[in-house]
């Protein structure tokens, strides 16, 4: 565990790639496109990536310690924001509560959408409390929820431990 906080910015930062090529993938090749609160869940991921790389490179300089303790716990407050933010985003998928105003979209864009939107017609955004797809009863946004604690808890772990030498 304790190699968990030397290594774990590195370790933040792919997986925080590996999400957002995960989402992207789902919106390029499954054409499942993103509501507003999904692309404010992938903002979470790309502060992530950013912050986890000044992490790394702070590992090369002689603010080793410090500066990776100073990453996990910006990536810790991050994650932990992210899995808040999914898991609101869930909730207005279940319709436990409204969504914002800007999520009133009709759902999926289809190819005559996309017809109309080249012929000059304005494009919908997909709405928010419309899962796009789901997987053992969780949708995108439940397992991001689930993703983001996890990254959040290790993070904080991370944080909390002295690191290797």
């Amino acid at each position: 565990m304790r190699a968990l906080s030397r290594h774990w910015p590195l370790i933040a930062l792919l997986l925080s790639a590996a999400a957002l090529a995960v989402a992207h993938a789902f919106q390029t090749f499954g054409h499942l496109a993103p509501c507003t609160l999904c692309l404010k869940q992938r903002e979470v991921y790309w502060i992530a990536l950013g912050l986890a790389g000044l992490g790394v490179a702070a590992g090369f300089t002689p603010w080793k310690a410090r500066g990776t303790r100073i990453a996990c716990v910006g990536l810790g407050v991050i994650f932990l924001y992210g899995a808040g933010l999914a898991a609101w985003h869930a909730g207005v998928e279940w319709k436990w509560w409204p969504g914002p105003a800007a999520c009133s979209g009709r759902g999926q864009v289809s190819s005559a959408d996309l017809a109309a939107l080249i012929h000059g017609a304005k494009m919908s955004i997909p709405a928010c409390d419309k899962p796009a797809w789901v997987f053992l009863g969780l949708s995108m946004a439940g397992w991001n929820a689930l993703l983001s604690l996890g990254l959040g808890v290790l993070s904080v772990i991370a944080a909390a431990r002295k690191p290797a030498p």
